[in-house]
């Protein structure tokens, strides 16, 4: 055992086992760090949805008006339906459909909003058919909360044009429309209606992601320490021990009693 850990191979390997489970320990401990970042912005996601809802009055007049991003809003306005846009291969509930997206001019002002009205399946026989929905005339009152712009997914270069798009490139769509649409869309909420469908998930920043890879860490950083020890201490150990007990063989030319 004393010659054992004498030797480089020792020493090399308890070398490289120090490094990897420090390493590990140390990823482990970041994806704690980061989980608990998230915790924080989730919490601060989870009060903005509690608060009172906004109206046009209030949004417009907002120093920043991505800081009221998932906050509720109540606003009334006049829909577009000219521009009406469906973003394609957008899931909902487990099926792939479009996202419908429509301005709405917010009552008593020029500024409109891009609202994300909701889900609906597409034709897969006929990809260019767009599908039914309807759209009321006149002053109408939208719940939401307020979001992002829809998120991008990836498409080849260039402007896309068209009723159906990849994505909502928003400066390009307001060119495209003349409207003086706000740096947010409103995510409209309540029961299924005009053809629609709003089956929204939940805002999840992926706290418990972070959780199951600090898992992953630790449990690969015991791994290291569980099977250094064994072959490293425990089987040399085991080794010397059944070397020093058991009775020594009589050599050639020994005098037997």
């Amino acid at each position: 055992m004393t010659k054992a850990l004498h030797s480089p191979r020792f020493w090399l390997l308890t070398a490289a086992a120090v490094l990897v489970a420090g390493t590990t320990f140390s990823l482990g401990q970041w994806q704690l760090r980061r989980a608990a970042q998230k915790e924080a912005l989730q919490a601060a996601v989870d009060s903005k949805g509690r608060l009172p809802a906004l109206d046009a009055q209030s949004l417009l007049t907002a120093k920043n008006i991505t800081d009221d991003i998932h906050r509720p809003a109540v606003l009334k306005g006049v829909w577009r339906p000219e521009h009406t846009l469906y973003l394609d291969n957008r899931p909902m509930s487990g099926k792939t459909g479009f996202v419908v997206l429509t301005p709405l001019v917010l009552e008593g002002t020029s500024q409109a909003i891009v609202v994300q009205r909701g889900w609906v399946p597409r034709n897969f026989a006929d990809r260019t058919r767009l599908p039914e929905i309807s759209t009321p005339a006149g002053v109408v009152t939208v719940e939401g909360r307020i979001a992002p712009p829809p998120s991008r997914l990836y498409e080849f270069k260039g402007v896309e044009s068209g009723r159906i798009r990849q994505n909502l490139d928003l400066p390009a769509y307001r060119a495209q429309t003349g409207l003086p649409l706000l740096e947010v869309s409103l995510l409209q909420t309540g029961a299924a209606g005009e053809g629609l469908q709003r089956e929204w998930a939940a805002p999840n920043l992926g706290v418990d992601k972070h959780y199951g890879y600090a898992f992953q860490w630790f449990g690969l950083c015991a791994l290291v320490f569980i099977l250094y020890g064994w072959f490293q201490l425990v089987l040399p150990f085991r080794a010397h021990r059944t070397q020093s007990t058991s009775p020594r063989r009589p050599k050639s030319g020994d005098q037997l009693p």
